[in-house]
């Protein structure tokens, strides 16, 4: 079960790999659609069906060496699951390593989020989402997935860009323009590729990325836990990603929110064509070219 379906030691191995791929297995504040625990596991099988080779970077990015890591349980409460997480991924970013999380729901990018800024200045979060995530609690619990990037923003005063946001309470609508975020509306941003730069200038010079999944239209995902119409498109959200990668240094990332549904596995197959895709942006300087 390596990420890719990468069995030779020399690109899988931990010692040797340049990336970590860390399954979470963890749904305790899920609201409406459940599943996401089975997400990460499912994207990894997924992922042994890709061919490795990235026609647009025309390399293979497995070369740099991909590891995964065991999958992490859940923990009995979300604030359990929290100080647990922060811990293990201190632990894991302190390797130096470049870490590309699964999820799982969405709650669990905060304290992750906290290792890596305590590990890198100058730094901020690009948040691709259906949901401007900024309720202060829900369903009695500061943790939800619904509070992620409150707790972010507020609580480690963490500056934010949140990109493809088209679903938000009274609440944060409220709070929204008192906090260090930067909210690009997804219909103002839908098939208008002149936005990325203007939302990455006013990211910092170190970016953590985490993608739900819904923030892409549930015509192509939509086994996710709460899925908007009019979000991104696949080819939108790749230049997205690339130009980001192109002008910031991406020093983590994850992928959250994907729910496995029965034997429909196209989902599963684009989240991690998905994160495939983005190493490859991100590291597109150290790949060897295959038709040179």
């Amino acid at each position: 079960m390596n990420f890719g379906g990468l069995s030779e030691e020399a690109f899988s191995s931990q010692p040797r790999a340049r990336v970590l791929v860390w399954p979470v297995s963890y749904e305790g504040t899920v609201s409406y659609g459940a599943g996401t625990a089975r997400g990460a596991e499912a994207i990894i099988d997924a992922s042994r069906n890709m061919e490795l080779y990235d026609e647009e970077l025309d390399a293979e990015t497995y070369r740099i060496g991909i590891h995964t890591l065991p999958i992490f349980p859940p923990a009995p409460s979300p604030a359990e699951m929290n100080q647990k997480l922060y811990e293990e991924a201190r632990r894991l970013v302190s390797t130096g390593k470049f870490l590309v999380t699964l999820g799982g729901e969405h709650s669990i990018t905060a304290p992750i989020v906290r290792a890596h800024a305590e590990r890198y200045a100058n730094f901020s979060v690009f948040q691709i989402d259906a949901h401007a995530d900024l309720r202060a609690t829900y369903d009695d619990t500061p943790y939800s997935h619904a509070c992620v990037m409150r707790r972010i923003v507020e609580d480690l005063r963490i500056p934010a860009v949140q990109f493809g946001i088209r679903s938000m309470s009274a609440e944060e609508a409220r709070v929204k323009d008192r906090l260090p975020t930067r909210i690009f509306w997804a219909k103002d941003v839908v098939g208008r590729p002149q936005s990325w730069n203007e939302a990455i200038s006013l990211l910092t010079e170190n970016v953590y990325l985490t993608i739900d999944i819904d923030g892409l239209d549930p015509s192509l995902v939509p086994h996710t836990g709460t899925p908007e119409p009019g979000g991104l498109g696949w080819y939108e959200t790749l230049g997205l990603l690339r130009a980001l990668a192109g002008r910031r240094r991406i020093v983590g990332m994850d992928l959250v929110e994907y729910a496995p549904a029965g034997e429909h596995h196209a989902s599963a197959f684009l989240c991690a064509k998905l994160v495939y895709k983005t190493l490859g942006y991100i590291f597109a300087d150290s790949l060897e070219r295959v038709s040179i």
